[in-house]
């Protein structure tokens, strides 16, 4: 069964399918393989959650090295060899050799990096499903919808349910591409690739300067319009905008050079990475001007907020491996609705006391090595989790 029906440039059909409701044994067997795949996410939250704590630790450790020993420089402009192989700290504004050119579109500029971003007026499939039971049978109604929109990357139109009338280009004319000055420097100092590649702060060009490069190219705004009718744009049709990031140069419209704060190592007139003691690599760029003390205090938040990401991830991942190796208590008893009720609730709280106590576990086995009291004090509180549900369950099943 389906039905179509046009909405101007949006067009929608729905197909319903259906197939027969899977036996018992057929629903045991799928989660069985759940259960291995459960017992794999399982085993893996161990070892995510594990290395990061030694991660964490490793890194913030560096960066208390990186502080004791830090240098910070009297001049950017003059290379000192009391410091070759040192720890040093210098801001100062971006400066490159030459400009960077776009000759296709008659555009240059004095940056770091270029980026001509190019996108294509494309068809795009969305998709909606809904499953239901219909006289013994699990029906699924999918609704698909098309639009069109500007697209960075070709959406391959082989892939949707109906392509009739939803065709795509299987390429772009002109390409998207990031071009990368050879030679960045601070005062006297050339940046290291590492350092260069975290000037990644991009910003749209504005055209409202340049001419149209072609006869068959209009700019309109911020963009240049590969369209017969950039106001009513056809699929295949492009438009290209300009990023730049670091600029390295005064510049009449964009303002004067771009400043940055580095730390990192000097070896001659080059900034390169510092190896710590702990086993951890320091090369630090950020935008602005910053005293030492605000670099590093920068670095400790950003670690403190990638060691709580990765913690989150981490429980996340064990939740659900326990989930999915539980799983078949469900089956078991899956046409018991009431019964079924109360024990995927049942499930999902043992996972998640579960999940939470053995985080905790492997959290203060991480710390072991590093601050072992603090490692008793989490390896204590990972017993709370099982406490509270014991605690939760009624008097009549204690006894």
């Amino acid at each position: 069964l389906q039905q179509f029906s046009d909405t101007g440039s949006r067009k929608e059909h729905v197909k319903i399918t259906s197939e027969s409701k899977p036996g018992f044994l057929e629903r045991l067997s799928e989660t069985s393989g759940g259960m291995l795949m459960g017992l794999v996410t399982f085993l893996l939250s161990f070892y995510l959650l594990f290395t990061n704590e030694g991660r964490a630790l490793r890194t913030a450790k560096s960066l208390d090295e990186g502080l004791s020993l830090v240098i910070p420089l009297d001049s950017i402009h003059s290379v000192s060899q009391q410091n070759e192989g040192r720890l040093v700290h210098l801001a100062g504004a971006l400066t490159t050799s030459k400009p960077l050119f776009d000759p296709s579109y008659g555009l240059s500029i004095q940056a770091v990096k270029l980026k001509r971003n190019v996108e294509m007026y494309q068809w795009v499939e969305y998709e909606e499903s809904t499953e239901y039971e219909e006289n013994g049978e699990i029906k699924k109604e999918t609704k698909y919808s098309y639009n069109t929109e500007w697209k960075s990357e070709v959406v391959n139109s082989r892939n949707f349910d109906r392509e009739i009338g939803h065709k795509n280009p299987s390429a772009m004319a002109v390409e998207s591409f990031t071009a990368v000055s050879p030679n960045v420097q601070v005062g006297s100092f050339v940046l290291s690739k590492g350092l260069v590649d975290k000037i990644d702060d991009f910003k749209q060009l504005s055209l409202s300067n340049l001419e149209d490069p072609h006869a068959d190219v209009t700019r309109g705004g911020d963009y240049f319009y590969h369209s017969e009718n950039p106001r009513r744009p056809e699929v295949g049709d492009l438009r290209v905008s300009f990023f730049y990031a670091g600029l390295s140069g005064d510049d009449p419209y964009l303002g004067s050079a771009d400043k940055v704060t580095v730390i990192a190592r000097q070896r001659g007139d080059q900034l390169v990475p510092y190896h710590t003691k702990s086993g951890d690599v320091l090369q630090i760029l950020y935008p602005g001007e910053l005293s030492v003390e605000e670099v590093f205090q920068k670095e400790h938040e950003s670690n403190t907020m990638k060691t709580w990401a990765l913690r989150a991830a981490g429980w996340l991942t064990m939740f659900v491996g326990i989930s999915l190796m539980t799983r078949i208590f469900y089956t078991l008893v899956d046409w018991f609705p009431v019964v079924r009720d109360l024990v995927n609730i049942g499930l999902k709280a043992f996972a998640f006391c579960v999940a939470s106590s053995l985080s905790l576990l492997t959290i203060s086995i991480g710390w072991l090595f590093y601050r072992p009291l603090w490692a008793l004090l989490i390896g204590l509180l990972s017993v709370v989790p099982i406490v509270v549900a014991k605690s939760r369950v009624p008097p009549k099943k204690q006894q």
